[in-house]
Formats: structure tokens, C-alpha cells, sequence
């Protein structure tokens, strides 16, 4: 078993920057893939970043150039540096992670681990 726990999320004005955290414990030594994903409201989840154990990194269309994910294997942890925030950015951000690198970055369901998620507002 895997538990994560984001944390970083808060209130930022359009064009601000922030950097959620996300720290991984239990069976961390199997980890692969470990990603962040978002939900706005009355949308479906989707692939924010993703990284491999071994550095290789995916971002999603819209976030490329503004969001950097990095992971720290060592502490099992993983971190999107989000810069350039728009209010469109506004969602729940939740870590996640599994033991193998997910076929599809895209599908959700290929991962395993979730945390319970952290809030990002971006005002206007």
C-alpha cells in the first residue's frame, strides 16, 4: 500500500506561481509512475504531469512551459512548480501514483494510489 499526501494548494491571483508537494509513504520503494491530475468543477479529471522513476516526464498540452513536475526518489515525493496561473488553473489537484508507468498517461485509471487532493484558486 501507498498513501499520499498533497500539500501546497492555496488562493493566487492570475499570473502568480505556486508549488504543491506531494509526499508518498508505505510500500515507496515500488513506486513508478507518480503524477498530478485536476478536477474543476462539473469537469472531468485530467493529466495535469507525470513522471517516471527513471526522470522521464508528460505534461498535458495546456500546462507545457508553465508547470514543472519533479520528484525527489529518495523521499518519495513529487512536486508541480506552476507558474503563469490562470483562473482556467482553478481545480483540485491530486497526486497519484502506481507501481508500474502507466500505459496511458491520459487514463486515470492507470494508477492506482491517490491522495485526497489540495485546492488551487486562481483569482482574476
Amino acid at each position: 500500500q501507498v498513501q499520499l499526501v498533497e500539500s501546497g494548494g492555496g488562493l493566487v491571483q492570475t499570473g502568480g506561481s505556486l508549488r504543491l508537494s506531494c509526499a508518498a509513504s508505505g510500500n515507496i520503494a515500488r513506486i513508478n509512475g507518480m503524477g498530478w491530475y485536476r478536477q474543476a468543477p462539473g469537469k472531468q479529471r485530467e493529466l495535469v504531469a507525470g513522471v517516471t522513476s527513471d526522470g522521464r516526464a508528460i505534461y498535458a498540452n495546456s500546462m507545457k512551459g508553465r508547470f514543472t513536475i519533479s520528484r525527489d526518489n529518495a523521499n518519495a515525493a513529487v512536486f508541480l512548480q506552476m507558474n503563469s496561473l490562470k483562473p482556467d488553473d482553478s481545480a483540485v489537484y491530486y497526486c497519484a501514483a502506481d507501481l508500474y508507468e502507466p500505459t496511458t498517461w491520459a487514463d486515470d485509471s492507470g494508477l492506482e494510489y491517490w491522495g485526497s487532493g489540495t485546492l488551487v484558486t486562481v483569482s482574476s
